[in-house]
């Protein structure tokens, strides 16, 4: 594989949640999520990803960066078994018990401000590529979600547990979803409370490539190796179809405001079943154990 290097523009020492890698090889710049404490998007993995967007942008213009252009930016993690669990479930049952409104749009709107860009490829000559190497629940799945490009190794699951304490996923899910797979199979996905084996969301169009497990960054190479041969009119064509089927900042918010409204009217016994995933994410050691968190089926499609 190609040689790496770290980026000029953000030292390593300036993180404590993600770690960078660029290989300027093949203009890849890589963000390894480290979540500490917890395997979720706490406010200061958000950060951190929002700069890490920042430099990704910076290198196609801006004064800060002295390198070639980034054409692929890659988001990984670095946790054995855990892609990410999804939203800070502790700051979300907080803000509900002080009845702070302002606090559950501001996390969301943090979260719209790192998806917006990355499902649009930060409106550049660049590729966003997710790749799932463990479980990705809620806030994790949207993520790989609004990445043009989703793969995921052999044993990663998927899927949204967030019916299960009686909300939704309302970071994107379901705008993300319907332009992929259509309404029926966005449905299916955000209500069942059902966690999915890769192979089943590759086979119904939600993943886009599988990979046995521990070759993932090579299945990346190799898409990128094969996306490079005809670059310019793969990218005319990701854009093409951000235009055909837009998502906009605004039509995201809409939604956060409907999920911070529904969030706020969660029963007590909601919330008890919300603080089980909480205690989940905090088991980012080991891989996550579903047996309280819904059946791993495959999707009906009768």
């Amino acid at each position: 594989m190609s040689s790496t290097a770290q980026i000029r523009a953000l030292p390593p020492q300036n993180f404590s949640q993600i770690s960078t890698r660029l290989d300027r090889d093949y203009g890849v710049f890589w963000a390894f999520m480290n979540c500490q404490p917890r395997a979720c998007f706490t406010r200061e993995l958000l950060g951190e990803l929002r700069q890490y967007l920042d430099v990704i942008i910076e290198s196609h213009g801006g004064p800060a960066v002295n390198q070639e252009p980034i054409r692929y930016g890659v988001l990984a993690s670095k946790t054995r078994g855990v892609f990410n669990l999804g939203g800070d479930l502790a700051l979300f049952r907080t803000c509900i018990e002080g009845r702070d409104r302002a606090a559950l749009v501001s996390y969301g709107a943090a979260c719209v401000d790192n998806l917006y860009p990355w499902h649009r490829n930060c409106d550049l000559p660049m590729t966003s590529i997710a790749l799932v190497q463990g479980d990705a629940l809620g806030g994790g799945f949207e993520a790989a979600l609004s990445a043009t490009v989703l793969i995921a190794e052999e044993s990663a699951r998927l899927g949204f547990p967030e019916i299960l304490f009686n909300l939704f996923p309302g970071m994107g899910a379901y705008s993300f979803l319907c332009r992929k797979v259509g309404r029926r199979l966005a449905d299916e996905l955000i209500t069942s409370g059902t966690i999915y084996p890769a192979r089943h969301l590759y086979d119904v169009g939600v993943i886009d490539v599988v990979t046995p497990d521990g070759t993932g960054e090579e299945a990346v190479y190799g898409y990128i190796r094969k996306h490079g041969k005809s670059a310019n009119g793969r990218r005319g064509y990701e854009r093409a179809r951000n235009a055909v089927e837009p998502i906009s900042r605004d039509e995201l918010m809409r939604v956060v405001e409907i999920w911070a409204d529904t969030a706020l009217k969660l029963s007590e016994r909601d919330l008890r079943m919300m603080d089980r995933l909480v205690r989940a994410q905090h088991r980012i050691a080991e891989p996550v154990q579903h047996s309280h968190l819904g059946k791993v089926v495959p999707i009906n499609l009768g």
